[in-house]
């Protein structure tokens, strides 16, 4: 996290007052990958729960015959939070937790809401997230008072990216996820659909547990290429 010390040591500057604003918004020196927006989805979900991530491999990818990878994928296979996790709150304020957890069901279920067009009610389970789209170019004064520049007239790589993070289900939460699609654009129209579907398909895969590994996997290839189709 970008601050007063940070900027000292690594630019030998001093910290603005601006700046702090800024960083509120995940502008100015904050970087954060998507496996970090995922953590801090989930970890907002399940009210304030330390969860941290995991490597998940399906145990139908594991050799049979071969011990070692067997035993040294044991520990990996579970999703569920261990002890210590379960126990460990991360340090913010829970009222604060509750009221990211109600703004981001807002977000997608309220028709104000800028991924209300991508919800879902999966037989009375719903989805909550927040749209992101994340500027990459130096907007100057002058464009701004002649009129911004629309984001597909820029070339490619000027064009925003396209955020999403959301989690399902709204009640006793199971699945987090963080999509960014590079240069995308909006993130309400071109990162939340994806999620949602991923989402909505992991839900369902809940409700179908003897379907094969290869029809989810089908079924999961079918949603990535229509949406990359129509990005």
């Amino acid at each position: 996290m970008p601050g007063r010390d940070w900027k000292r040591a690594n630019l030998d500057a001093s910290w603005q007052t601006g700046e702090t604003l800024i960083a509120g918004i995940g502008q100015g020196y904050m970087l954060i990958t998507p496996i970090q927006l995922a953590v801090m989805t989930a970890r907002i979900a399940n009210g304030g729960k330390a969860v941290v991530p995991k490597l998940l491999i399906d145990p139908e990818d594991v050799v049979a015959n071969d011990q070692n990878v067997s035993r040294a994928n044991e520990d990996i296979i579970s999703t569920d939070m261990d002890a210590a996790e379960k126990n460990t709150l991360i340090q913010v304020d829970p009222e604060h937790i509750k009221l990211m957890h109600k703004a981001m069901t807002s977000v997608v279920n309220n028709p104000d809401g800028t991924a209300f067009g991508s919800r879902f009610n999966l037989r009375g389970v719903a989805s909550a997230g927040k749209t992101g789209t994340v500027q990459v170019r130096r907007i100057s004064k002058d464009e701004r008072e002649s009129g911004i520049i629309p984001n597909e007239e820029l070339d490619w790589h000027l064009r925003d990216h396209a955020l999403f993070v959301g989690f399902a289900p709204v009640k006793n939460p199971k699945y987090a996820v963080a999509v960014v699609v590079e240069h995308g654009g909006s993130g309400s129209k071109v990162a939340a659909p994806i999620a949602q579907k991923l989402l909505k398909m992991a839900l369902e895969r809940d409700r179908q547990p003897n379907k094969t590994k290869t029809a989810r996997a089908n079924a999961f290839n079918k949603t990535i290429k229509t949406k990359a189709g129509k990005a």
